[in-house]
């Protein structure tokens, strides 16, 4: 048996276990690592190790530092209440802020887990307030960054449009830009009616003069002053500056508790240090993966079947099911360049393709192994995490199963380019 077929299979192993035992899939990932790394990869520490993906960690603890004392003093009450100023009280409309606020942020340049980094906490906030599934509210977030995450300006479409030109293949930035959004726009609309959107419609936001006496959730205090402008301050850092936003936040938050270490002082144990262990594990696993030859030992062996339709549903599953562990980017980068051999036979439209590889491998950041659903899930505020974690895992299946044939259809079958 080949060393790629191993790690597959120690994989799916990891997955059985974690499901059947309740044990941190991450803790069981880190042990394969070492195992399949070292005995059958040849790896030492340092190989292994590599694929640990460091910048994640900082932004995972640093978001949920930063917010988690944004709860503590009150802030994340303040911002509800501006939700629902914002849309006179019409509770249903949340989701759909929520959507558009991350996919402008991505149309206009910021990075989609950024952008996600930002509005995961508060949208979250929001919907533990008020009985809001965190699933839809999750969902909305996640779908919002990838609709707007291929404009022709954003960090995605730029690296695809200029993956296209170096290949010199056809390309079309608004094809790229529109079936993104579209395609998650249904899929938003879908995860709205079947979690409970619909049921919002005739709720509204508690009356302000209510909330105020019960919580003083309206009152500005000068932690809370502080706090917005540290979150003010992090949003002009990631999207004015290209800062990274782990390091912004995390800077932010030690702040904020050296000016309020009352209030400040049991956020440390509010980070979700399960969720980061998760994550961080089963991506250092990914990473020995990659580091084996896995990843392009399948891309190439799709490639060589010699039925173009065929090799290209297949990629845009590949596409899907990588990038629910693995950068997005990545895989695109990877998968693009492999489809080059039969798209120029010319019997596959290759903005047809491109869009659809683009689009496979960016919806399925809702699955809590990607940056995004992985933010999603460490930010959600008194929730069962183990069973959020099984929620977003479940509806992350569900779109890598549902999606990369759904766009094949659309968009290659019919020749598209």
């Amino acid at each position: 048996m080949s060393a790629e077929l191993i790690s597959i299979l120690v994989l799916v192993v990891v997955f059985v276990i974690a499901t059947t035992r309740s044990i941190n899939m991450g803790a069981l990932a880190f042990a394969a690592a070492f195992g399949v790394g070292g005995l059958v990869a040849g790896l030492d520490a340092d190989g292994i190790f590599a694929g640990f993906p460091g910048d994640l960690f900082v932004v995972l603890v640093g978001v949920t530092y930063l917010f988690a004392i944004a709860r503590a003093n009150g802030t994340t009450d303040w911002l509800v209440h501006a939700a629902i100023r914002l849309v006179r009280g019409r509770i249903a409309l949340i989701p759909w802020v929520m959507f558009a606020i991350t996919g402008a942020l991505t149309a206009i340049g910021a990075v989609s887990p950024a952008a996600v980094a930002i509005v995961a906490p508060i949208a979250l906030s929001f919907a533990a307030r008020y009985g809001i599934s965190p699933l839809l509210m999750g969902a909305m977030v996640v779908h919002g960054a990838q609709g707007g995450g291929f404009s022709p300006i954003s960090i995605y479409g730029s690296i695809v449009n200029g993956i296209v030109e170096r290949e010199n293949l056809p390309g079309s930035e608004l094809t790229l830009f529109l079936g993104s959004l579209v395609a998650n726009l249904v899929i938003a609309g879908i995860v709205f009616v079947l979690f409970g959107g619909l049921k919002l419609s005739g709720r509204r936001g508690e009356p302000e003069q209510k909330e105020q006496g019960q919580r003083g959730g309206s009152r500005l205090t000068p932690a809370i002053s502080a706090t917005l402008a540290a979150l003010v301050a992090l949003v002009v850092a990631v999207l004015g500056f290209d800062l990274d936003a782990g390091l912004s936040s995390l800077t932010l938050a030690v702040v904020l508790s050296a000016v309020w270490p009352d209030t400040s002082r049991k956020a440390v144990g509010e980070i979700a240090w399960p969720t980061v262990l998760l994550i961080c594990g089963v991506l250092t696993y990914v990473g020995v993966m990659e580091e084996m030859g896995t990843i392009d030992y399948a891309g190439h062996a799709v490639g060589d079947i010699g039925i173009p339709l065929l090799a290209a549903v297949l990629l845009c599953y590949i596409g899907a099911i990588v990038s629910a562990f693995a950068s997005s980017v990545g895989i695109m980068g990877a998968l693009i360049p492999l489809a080059v051999p039969f798209l120029a036979q010319g019997e596959i439209g290759a903005i047809g393709m491109i869009t659809a590889l683009a689009i496979s491998a960016t919806v399925v950041d809702v699955s809590p192994f990607s940056t995004n659903g992985a933010l999603v899930l460490a930010a959600a505020p008194d929730v069962d995490r183990e069973r959020f974690f099984r929620q977003l895992m479940v509806y992350g299946g569900i779109v890598v199963a549902v999606v990369p044939a759904a766009v094949w259809l659309v968009l290659v079958v019919p020749g598209f380019g």
